[in-house]
């Protein structure tokens, strides 16, 4: 017994000893890399010394003697904070994620490949003045020394791979994948193309934003006077949103002018509606070398400058101005499909013979093709399934870091527009304003001249559809101090329809746009307290609209139940704010998509319904129209014998509302509140892994939210993920030209994407509670908010 009892006791022990070492190993693998940000150290290379001042969020101020100094101390001190995200977004666009996460990756990495990313970021680099060209590689110096010398984050251990050495290459990358991510239309032209086989043309015509009905322009004093002269590529990019690194969605900016601010200089505003996930997209930095650069603002993670922000003369801010700037074209093949025909003759496909190595050790031997303007994008693995090739802006020649170099040093007006005018494959409404008083805003943006409408499937058998050259920056919309005393943009219609070029059809419906006006001319003069209001405003234009044209349908039946009656009484008494609190905005939100829902339900097979719930854009425009002409053919019902009514379809839906809303929250309105259904998540990559989410808390949330896509402060959601938040204000900026140091800034996370760290989301308190964190910019105010100091030192 004595034996037995020793033997057992022993296991006992070596159990606790292996428990005990697992436990250590875990809050070592979780800690290790997390940086102190008051330790000096050497780095290699450096002419002086370089200061990193760090605020109580962690975010690096960073002092230089020189530009080299500077974006070398830049990529050090990024790849303490941001390093595996790093990684994550450089293997998105070499289309390597296969190699860390497996096999399921191959079509997205098969994508990426046929955007030819590096190709044309190689050439870019190739033709960079020679200054932008040095700063990339001291920053890539700076990540490599890092990686070279400290503690990898804890993803490099989880998925047991090393990060290869930065290259400047691959940050050019960078900015060839948010121009796939912002491209407007292609997955709704496509799916149009499919819903050719089910519903007719007239029908389909229904669902194309009529654009006479988007009223709201964001340049409306811009006119002519002013002009001189399946298992298919095309299902993979839901791998990327499926990892919380599909990025892009919609924005808001604006600036007023001296005389609409309380100031009495300008005061400006951004905030990029893009995916809420950890790490956020956006890293928070100030870069100084005294008399050269002193620039703050927001850094994409694997590239040096600032995207948006403000130097000591400008400030500038981004929204998508949803540039139609992809088109699919219908190939004729030979018998072998080696060769396309093109104006009377077969041409040789390009192929490209891509190897794609997965975490499994597999080797897959894939040959990509592509035509004189494009990829094919289907791998011909269905018989009757169409030869499709793409022409895509971001493989035309643009210099996006070119434009954010100089806009990081620009002073004027001259200067920006002379900065803006290379950013051109990621189109965007840049919004301007400056201590000397002026305000301005500039369509950046690459319009292919094309023939035909813009929206179409072209066949690929005649150049008549190919580009023909894109329009000229000199001919792109702006605005220069406007006698209204401001500018304002929302991912609205950019032009009145006598502008000479074809923008796009994929706008946003003016409901957001048309609030920010609202509130922009409710007071003579607006101050930073105006504009945070205006950041967290939650009352919806279309609500407000939608909701009376509901309560006139409904009020014309009397056969309601008394929860029923109770929640039309919610609608009736509402103020059109989708507070979290607000049962009318569930009951609102609940309609207003089933009744989009409900027009198109029985005419679709199951197959293509679950397709449109992810084309919102189209189910909007189709209630557009349909409010237009209340004889639509999609209100009558085909699986009924009778005609029904634009209103028997909102009765219908209302009974469906109250329905859903029972299930859900129960029968008590009072329980009803929006909040309880609409929320969100900020999800790690690996945060899908429940031990690894546990063990390393990559998540966080979920967290009721107000709002919605059609509010300006936009928590959206998709209908196919019904009520969980996808998109959001991912930076919130406030500027003062006036004094910089009064600005206001929030990001939904935090500085670090290590998830131990405590400044991995320790601003997302402050973010739900639509509160901001100073700004500081003058050398006086950073050192007075310093929590943290660190010196680079020379060898």
């Amino acid at each position: 017994m004595k034996t037995i009892k020793r033997i057992l006791t022993g296991i006992l022990v070596l159990v606790i000893l292996i428990v005990i070492s697992v436990i250590v190993l875990l809050q070592f693998t979780k800690k290790a890399a997390i940086p102190d940000y008051d330790k000096d150290f050497v780095l290699y290379g450096l002419k002086s010394e370089v200061e990193i001042l760090r605020d109580a969020h962690g975010i690096p101020h960073v002092y230089a003697q020189n530009e080299d100094d500077l974006y070398r101390a830049v990529g050090f001190a990024m790849a303490q904070d941001r390093l595996w995200q790093m990684d994550l977004l450089r293997r998105v666009t070499q289309g390597r994620l296969s190699e860390i996460l497996g096999k399921d990756q191959v079509e997205t990495d098969l994508m990426m490949r046929a955007l030819r990313i590096q190709e044309k970021s190689q050439k870019i680099l190739d033709s960079s003045d020679p200054k932008i060209v040095a700063a990339l590689e001291a920053f890539s110096d700076g990540v490599n020394q890092y990686i070279a010398q400290f503690p990898l984050p804890p993803e490099f251990k989880i998925l047991g791979y090393q990060p290869e050495w930065w290259k400047p290459v691959h940050s050019i990358n960078l900015i060839g994948y948010m121009s796939w991510d912002l491209s407007a239309g292609w997955q709704t032209e496509y799916f149009l193309h499919q819903l050719c086989a089910e519903v007719s043309d007239e029908k389909i015509a229904e669902m194309i934003p009529n654009l006479e009905n988007h009223k709201t322009l964001v340049y409306p004093e811009f006119g002519l006077n002013q002009i001189s002269g399946e298992s298919t590529l095309l299902s993979a990019s839901q791998n990327l949103k499926d990892l919380g690194i599909e990025i892009f969605n919609g924005s808001n900016n604006w600036a007023v002018a001296g005389k609409k601010s309380t100031s009495g200089l300008p005061l400006m505003a951004n905030d990029m509606h893009l995916g809420l996930f950890a790490p956020g997209i956006w890293y928070q930095m100030h870069q100084v070398v005294d008399g050269k650069v002193n620039v703050t603002g927001v850094v994409l993670p694997g590239q040096p400058f600032i995207i948006a922000g403000h130097n000591d003369r400008i400030a500038w801010g981004m929204t998508n101005v949803m540039v139609d700037d992809l088109d699919f074209y219908m190939e004729k093949l030979n018998e072998d499909s080696t060769k396309y025909r093109f104006d009377g003759t077969w041409k040789d496909f390009d192929i490209h013979h891509e190897t794609i190595k997965t975490k499994e050790g597999d080797f897959l031997q894939v040959d990509l093709k592509f035509t004189h303007r494009g990829p094919m994008v289907n791998r011909f693995k269905k018989e009757k399934e169409t030869p499709l090739s793409i022409r895509w802006l971001g493989n035309e020649m643009s210099n996006e870091i070119r434009s954010v170099y100089l806009l990081n040093r620009a002073k004027n007006w001259d200067d920006f527009r002379e900065a803006c005018s290379t950013f051109t494959s990621v189109s965007q409404n840049i919004v301007y304003a400056d201590v000397d008083g002026n305000i301005g805003l500039q369509c950046s943006a690459g319009l292919p001249m094309r023939e035909g409408s813009g929206i179409a499937i072209y066949p690929g058998d005649s150049s008549k559809y190919d580009w023909k050259g894109l329009v000229p920056f000199e001919e792109l919309p702006y605005e220069f101090n406007p006698d209204r005393g401001y500018v304002s943009s929302a991912n609205n219609k950019t032009v009145s329809a006598d502008y000479p070029y074809y923008i796009s059809y994929w706008f946003a419906t003016p409901s957001r746009i048309d609030r920010i006006r609202e509130m922009l001319e409710a007071k003579e003069k607006l101050g930073i307290d105006d504009f945070k209001a205006m950041h967290s405003d939650f009352k919806s234009k279309t609500a407000e609209h939608m909701t009376q044209l509901f309560l006139a349908s409904l009020q014309k039946s009397s056969e309601f139940s008394e929860t029923e009656q109770e929640a039309m009484n919610l609608l009736a008494n509402w103020d059109y704010k989708l507070t979290r609190e607000s049962q009318a905005a569930s009951v609102f939100e609940v309609l207003y998509r089933q009744s989009m829902l409900n027009l198109v339900k029985d005419e679709l097979s199951p197959e293509l319904f679950e397709k449109i719930k992810g084309q919102r854009m189209l189910l909007e425009n189709l209630m557009i129209n349909v409010l237009q002409d209340k004889k639509s053919q999609w209100i009558d019902d085909v699986n009924t014998s009778g005609k029904e009514s634009f209103d028997d379809v909102i009765v219908q839906s209302f009974k469906e509302t109250v329905e859903e809303l029972n299930q859900q929250l129960g029968s008590d309105v009072e329980q009803w509140q929006w909040g309880t259904l609409h929320s969100f998540t900020l999800s790690h990559p690996l945060g899908i892994v429940p031990v690894l989410n546990k063990v390393f808390k990559l998540n966080r949330g979920p967290f009721e939210v107000p709002g919605s896509y059609h509010t300006v402060c936009p928590y959206s959601y998709s209908f196919t993920n019904l009520y969980e938040t996808n998109h959001g204000a991912s930076e919130r900026h406030i500027f003062d030209t006036k004094n910089w140091d009064n600005s206001q800034t929030i990001i939904p996370t935090g500085t670090s994407g290590i998830p131990a760290s405590e400044f991995y989301l320790d601003q997302t308190k402050l973010y739900l509670n639509n509160q901001y964190h100073d700004d500081p910019f003058s050398k006086k105010s950073v050192e007075e908010t310093a929590a943290f100091s660190m010196k680079l030192k020379p060898e």
